[in-house]
């Protein structure tokens, strides 16, 4: 499974941003307060979980935005997908977060979960090495159920 083309507009300080990774590597490199844990982060809301960053659905958009829009071309055993992830906030204080998949509503973003997968391991990761075992079972139940909601 393969990330082909990141599209994002309105969630947190990425207004509007493009990504087409290399099929070898890609660098995310630049100063900090610049973006690049929120281009991570809308890479991750593609597989229907929350933020990895505990954040709620309503701090994921610009500061005065109703709606953030994340779309993506993914590859799958040569096989092309579009994807687009959702969040709107209309009426407030209720946000919803909701995913199309090939133009086909999912609803709820987590009803995505196993189209596209990834894993994250962040500094706050750190913790599983010499945390509780507990903290462990949930990284890998996170993981597990992208392969198998």
């Amino acid at each position: 499974m393969r990330l082909c083309r990141l599209e994002s507009a309105g969630f947190r300080n990425l207004n509007h941003i493009v990504l087409e990774p290399s099929r070898e590597l890609t660098v995310i490199c630049g100063e900090n307060g610049q973006g690049k844990t929120n281009l991570l982060e809308a890479v991750w809301l593609l597989t229907g979980a929350k933020s990895f960053r505990g954040a709620k659905d309503a701090e994921m958009l610009t500061h005065d935005g109703v709606y953030a829009n994340i779309q993506a071309v993914i590859s799958r055993a040569d096989e092309k997908q579009t994807m687009c992830v959702r969040i709107e906030q209309y009426s407030a204080p209720r946000v919803r977060r909701t995913v199309q998949v090939n133009g086909v509503d999912y609803g709820r973003a987590g009803n995505a979960a196993g189209v596209f997968a990834a894993v994250v391991f962040a500094p706050v990761h750190l913790s599983l090495m010499k945390g509780t075992p507990e903290g462990r079972r949930r990284f890998l139940d996170a993981a597990l159920c992208q392969l198998y909601p």
